[in-house]
């Protein structure tokens, strides 16, 4: 695994320091050990794990200005992708995990403990967080690296960013931005900017970059159901 770490993220031009990759290491360790008890990956080879969840998770890192000390909330974060890699990469950022199940909160925690990330972890479905005032409009980034629709995924993740803010969310190759441009307004957003890039293997992916450009309407977000019955 420390190999492939080093090998993988060399190819990106990124330097591993030895600290990061042992975390890297016993991260992937732990991913594997829970996963024999909850379902958290399919991919459990080394070389997976290193690039298509922990360089897939650092590389957004590359695109968009991430100051030092950024608040970041990760929304339904499941194993931690990607803000625990982001984490072991900078780590001057300070994450929040959410997540609705709490099998994988616990996991959250014991990796967060055991790799002393200082990493916040919330057991919350996105739409009540969302409303709760000790998360809303209190982060500077939002990601999600979730397979829903952008419009959707917007209701669910722009309420946390503070105005000034932004939404990453890391998509699939044939994910448009365009598709998203309503919801995005309603919810007091504006599109920035949309990244094209792949991974070593040749996987494609997509960063949506959006900016946080007034505050969110209280009514949003809706509740799940009428989230997923009536995207904006």
């Amino acid at each position: 695994m420390k190999t492939k770490l080093r090998e993988i993220f060399e190819k990106e031009n990124l330097t591993l320091s030895d600290v990061q990759i042992e975390k890297f290491k016993t991260y992937a360790e732990l991913l594997l050990e829970w996963n024999e008890k909850i379902n958290l990956t399919a991919i459990t080879d080394d070389e997976g794990i290193a690039e298509k969840h922990f360089l897939d998770s650092v590389l957004p890192l590359t695109k968009v200005d991430v100051p030092r000390g950024t608040t970041l909330i990760d929304v339904g974060t499941g194993a931690g992708f990607p803000a625990i890699p982001m984490k072991i990469y900078r780590e001057d950022i300070e994450i929040t995990l959410l997540d609705s199940l709490n099998k994988r909160i616990n996991f959250l925690s014991e990796v967060s403990d055991t790799l002393e990330l200082s990493a916040k972890c919330i057991h919350s479905r996105a739409e009540d967080g969302g409303k709760n005032p000790d998360l809303r409009e209190k982060f500077d980034i939002a990601t999600a690296r979730a397979v829903a629709p952008l419009p959707i995924l917007c209701e669910y993740c722009l309420p946390f960013v503070k105005v000034g803010g932004k939404f990453l969310a890391l998509k699939g190759p044939n994910e448009n931005a365009e598709d998203a441009e309503k919801a995005v307004e309603i919810l007091g957003g504006k599109i920035c900017s949309t990244w094209n890039y792949s991974l070593p293997s040749g996987d494609n992916r997509r960063l949506i970059v959006i900016e946080k450009v007034k505050e969110t309407p209280k009514k949003y977000p809706r509740d799940a159901g009428k989230i997923k019955k009536s995207p904006l």
